[in-house]
């Protein structure tokens, strides 16, 4: 594999990575005061409705980033130029017509949805939440676009943009709005409408924020059409035909996955219903689940997600080219995935209670039970990373069927699981909390035998696993003494966590370097691995 190649996949691949990081930690700084003041029963009725929301936009749009980053990339390393415009722009009209519909179906679809998910208030938000289906649709396009463009520094820039917005007015208007409606019964449903204001807000910001990008980039996409002379034009029916087959196996996994989180929402609410829970007492529960703990969990899984983006472009010119450095370029994906999932989930353990009574003071109900749930759910982080690196890996080389089959799979397996648990056992929420582990555990191990099998392609399994792990734990033994030992003489949960966090930072980066997890040819192909180096060159055989 080519050094600039590879260097230039891991930069591209550390800009999504790093816009996914700071997006994350963005809503995670809005989603607590706004966690807080919606209190448990308010952050219910949003994570319900914001649940549907997303299996509506990966059903319109949540596809179309990779569809047709897969696609002009193909193109463009054919340099088909006009064809990939044409991909473009095929993909904008598809946009228009999947968000419309999206859109309509979210709102007058309402009241329907509420009483089907037994949660009063729910309409509300999901009224306001609706047109953003049509906006986050073309915003697909044109991200999906850059990024088949190997740059994705518009992408990142935008989804930064796109959070900072989102933040300011849902924190905003979920204060005006609990504020304007605090002698209403249905508060909570206000309060829940208004937090969804911001993702909106946000999404046509960064929608604006792309146009402006495309305008300047105008000319040079038409100097690279005009130089064009493959003279291999494909005509719209083609491109939708092969727009759809792309298309429509992402949508299928994607809204598997999506599906998952919202089928777990249906099934809590109404069979807790019938074994005699009140419906606050539900959204609370499930508020607790969907704004604390997942909350916390997902910030690290973006960095899976970031990376996934941002492979398939390039696998997907590996595979067309039939280049060997595919197995070079899956195999530095899933461990720099690896090399951060492992110490989010042991750090997050080990500072469960600290990081959620910093986070979330005012929601004090149901602590111990957050507490719990990241005690032991923490594992997840490693699997939904795995799952989904995989599952990138396998449609950027055109098996695009098989996630499909092994989502459909798990979900299965997931769903019996979680009715069985439900109905028959009094682990109520820690239910869910086992079907948050299962489904992506088995997802990874149906794609990793499909990896495998299809790609001739041997993990290695000491350096990607093995050192990531035995670092993180000795990290996470590390902290948990630094934590109760700094807590001890100063008495600040505040200071006691932020020193515990740096400290395990500083110890797991350089574990990994005396683990001999990377080599130097791996640190210097890294963005600004060459100073690492210089700086990690005594402690390296």
């Amino acid at each position: 594999m080519a050094k600039q190649t590879k260097k230039n996949l891991l930069l591209q691949g550390s800009i999504l990575a790093m816009a996914g990081i700071i997006t994350r930690l963005i809503g995670l700084f809005y989603r607590i005061p706004m966690a807080n003041m919606l209190g448990e029963e308010g952050n219910g009725i949003y994570s319900v409705a914001f649940g549907i929301y997303n299996i509506t936009l990966t059903l319109s749009s949540y596809s179309l980033p990779l569809a047709v980053s897969k696609l002009v990339s193909q193109r463009c390393a054919n340099r088909e130029f006009r064809n990939a415009f044409h991909v473009f722009r095929n993909a904008l009209l598809f946009a228009l017509i999947s968000g419309t519909i999206a859109c309509s179906l979210i709102y007058f679809g309402a009241d329907f949805l509420e009483g089907l998910y037994a949660r009063q208030g729910l309409a509300e938000p999901l009224k306001i939440v609706a047109p953003t289906t049509f906006i986050m649709a073309l915003l697909g396009v044109f991200r999906g676009l850059y990024q088949g463009k190997n740059t994705m520094i518009p992408t990142a820039f935008s989804q930064i943009l796109e959070q900072i917005v989102n933040a300011v007015v849902s924190v905003l208007a979920v204060y005006l709005f609990m504020k304007a409606y605090s002698n209403s019964p249905n508060v909570a449903a206000y309060g829940a409408a208004g937090g969804i204001c911001g993702t909106f807000a946000g999404a046509f910001t960064a929608l604006v924020f792309l146009l402006f990008v495309f305008i300047i980039y105008k000319p040079t996409m038409n100097k690279q059409i005009e130089r064009d002379k493959t003279h291999l034009d494909e005509s719209n029916r083609e491109i939708y035909h092969t727009l759809f087959l792309t298309v429509l196996p992402i949508i299928f996994s994607q809204t598997v996955y999506q599906f998952g989180y919202t089928l777990d929402d249906f099934l809590f609410g109404n069979i807790m219903i019938q074994k005699g829970f009140e419906s606050t007492t539900i959204s609370s529960l499930q508020g607790a689940f969907n704004s604390q703990y997942n909350l916390l969990i997902n910030v690290p899984v973006a960095v899976a997600s970031a990376m996934a983006s941002s492979t398939i472009p390039s696998i997907a010119a590996s595979a067309k080219n039939k280049s060997k450095d595919i197995h070079d370029k899956i195999k530095s994906v899933i461990k720099f995935n690896m090399c951060i999932a492992f110490p989010s989930a042991i750090g997050l353990s080990v500072l469960a209670r600290p990081i959620t009574s910093l986070l979330f003071p005012s929601l004090t109900k149901y602590q111990d039970t957050v507490v719990s749930l990241l005690l032991f759910g923490t594992s997840a982080i490693i699997f939904y990373s795995l799952s989904t690196i995989t599952t990138s890996i396998l449609q950027g080389t055109d098996h695009m069927r098989l996630p499909i089959y092994h989502a459909a799979i798990s979900l299965a397996i997931h769903t019996a699981l979680v009715i069985i648990l439900l109905q028959f056992t009094n682990l109520g929420i820690f239910t869910l909390l086992i079907g948050n582990i299962s489904f992506p555990f088995l997802i990874s191990v149906l794609n990793w035998r499909a990896v495998s099998k299809y790609l001739q392609y041997k993990q290695e399994i000491i350096k990607t696993f093995l050192v990531p792990f035995l670092s993180s734990l000795l990290m996470g033994a590390v902290v948990f003494i630094l934590y109760h030992a700094t807590f001890m003489l100063l008495s600040s949960n505040l200071v006691s966590s932020l020193l515990s966090i740096f400290v395990g930072i500083i110890v797991y980066f350089f574990l990994l370097i005396l683990l001999q997890c990377f080599q130097k040819e791996e640190l210097q192909e890294m963005p600004m691995g060459g100073r690492i180096y210089k700086l990690m060159k005594p402690f390296m055989k």
